[in-house]
């Protein structure tokens, strides 16, 4: 196993997030697929609004593997764009 695959990389990107989600309500979303170690939605530090995007971090790599091979993730009536975060940074 490689450095790059360290324990605790399990990360995705959530894009086109709904912006009434809370942190909370994305990690109970992603909960679904395993357990979430982190979830946190951005947000803008001077207007304190989200930025329609967020992290999941799970501690598992089959909760990961299911929640970023599904096709589609609707929250709050909205398509979320979901990626591999670590192929990305």
């Amino acid at each position: 196993m490689s450095s790059s695959a360290a324990r605790g990389t399990y990360k995705l990107f959530v894009g086109n997030l709904p912006w009434t989600i809370s942190s909370k309500e994305l990690r109970t979303y992603f909960s679904r697929f395993g357990h979430v170690a982190n979830a946190e939605v951005v947000f803008d530090k001077q207007l304190g609004l989200s930025k329609y995007y967020g992290f999941v971090m799970f501690s598992q790599r089959d909760a990961y593997n299911s929640a970023s091979n599904q096709n589609t993730h609707f929250l709050d009536g909205r398509v979320l764009n979901v990626q591999r975060a670590n192929e990305h940074a």
